[in-house]
C-alpha cells in the first residue's frame, strides 16, 4: 500500500512523501501550506504553514475549545480532507511512506482506511468504547481486524493500565476514568505508530486525569508510539515531555471568519 524510500509503490496508492532534496528520517508527519476552510456565516480557516511530527515525539495541540484543535486532528488523522496542501506526507516507519494530500485528490480511501487500521490508534474524549462488547473485547477490536493474536496482547496492555481485573466486564459497569483506560488500551493494542488523543481527560476529576495522563504518556515512552494530544489544560502534559503546538487567532472583519494559524 506504500512506497518505499523515495519511490512510488507499484500499484501507484502511494507515491513519493517529499519534494524536499533533504530527507527526514525520523519524522512521520510533515504538513506544509495546508489549510482547511469551514464556509458560512460564522466561518472558520485553519492554516498550517509547516508542521514537522517526529518518530516517538509528545505533541500537544493546545488551545480553547473552537480554536481548530480536533480540525487539525482529523487532519493528521486522515479522515478529513484538506482544501489544499502543498505538502502532507505520513511515514509510519523509514520504509513506508504516504502522500496523504494525493490519495485524497485520487479519493483513494482504501489506503487512507487501511494506515489509519495498521498504524493509528484513536482515543475520543469520551471513550467510544462499543457498549455490546465486554472490555476484552473492546481492547481487542484492532487487533481482531488486522488478524493478529488477541488474548496475551490484551491482557498485557490491560495490565499496564490496571485493568485487567475488569476485562470480563461491560463498559456500562465501570466508573469514567476506567473507560478512559480502556479506550487508551485499545488504541495502543495493536502496537499503532501514531496515537491520537482529543481532550482524552476533558471528563475525568484533576486527581484521575493527572493518572491517566501518567499512565497514557508513560505508555507511549515505553512503546515508542509518536502521541499527539489535542488539550486545553497545558500544565496537565508540559511536565511530561510533550511539545506545545498552538493557535493563533483573528477575525476578518470583512467577513467575519475566524482565522487559525497553527505554530510551534
Amino acid at each position: 500500500m506504500f512506497g518505499n524510500g523515495n519511490q512510488p509503490a507499484e500499484n501507484g496508492n502511494a507515491s513519493p512523501a517529499s519534494t524536499s532534496n533533504e530527507v527526514h528520517q525520523g519524522e512521520v508527519f510533515h504538513l506544509k501550506s495546508v489549510t482547511k476552510h469551514w464556509a458560512g456565516e460564522q466561518g472558520f480557516l485553519l492554516t498550517v504553514p509547516e508542521l514537522r511530527i517526529c518518530r516517538g515525539e509528545k505533541v500537544a495541540l493546545v488551545g480553547f475549545s473552537g480554536c481548530g484543535k480536533s480540525t487539525l486532528l482529523d487532519l493528521i488523522a486522515m479522515v478529513l480532507r484538506p482544501d489544499r496542501a502543498v505538502e502532507f506526507s505520513f511515514r509510519p516507519d523509514q520504509k513506508q511512506q504516504l502522500n496523504v494530500m494525493e490519495a485524497w485528490k485520487r479519493k483513494d480511501l482504501d489506503v487512507l482506511a487501511d494506515a489509519r487500521m495498521h498504524h493509528m490508534g484513536y482515543v475520543l474524549q469520551t471513550g467510544g468504547l462499543l457498549p455490546f462488547l465486554s472490555v476484552r473485547d473492546n481492547i481487542g477490536l484492532s487487533r481482531e481486524g488486522l488478524g493478529l493474536p488477541v488474548k496475551e496482547a490484551v491482557e498485557a496492555v490491560a495490565g499496564r493500565l490496571g485493568i485487567e481485573r475488569h476485562l470480563d466486564k461491560y463498559p456500562v459497569q465501570l466508573s469514567v476514568g476506567e473507560r478512559q483506560r480502556v479506550a487508551i488500551a485499545r488504541a495502543m493494542a495493536h502496537e499503532p505508530s501514531v496515537v491520537i488523543a482529543d481532550e482524552p481527560t476533558a471528563s475525568l476529576d484533576p486527581i484521575n486525569a493527572g493518572e491517566i495522563m501518567g499512565l497514557f504518556s508513560n505508555l507511549a515512552d515505553e512503546f515508542q508510539v509518536t502521541l499527539v494530544v489535542g488539550t486545553h489544560d497545558w500544565e496537565r502534559v508540559e511536565e511530561r515531555g510533550f511539545r506545545r503546538i498552538k493557535f493563533e487567532l483573528e477575525k476578518d472583519v470583512a467577513d467575519g471568519t475566524v482565522r487559525a494559524t497553527v505554530s510551534g
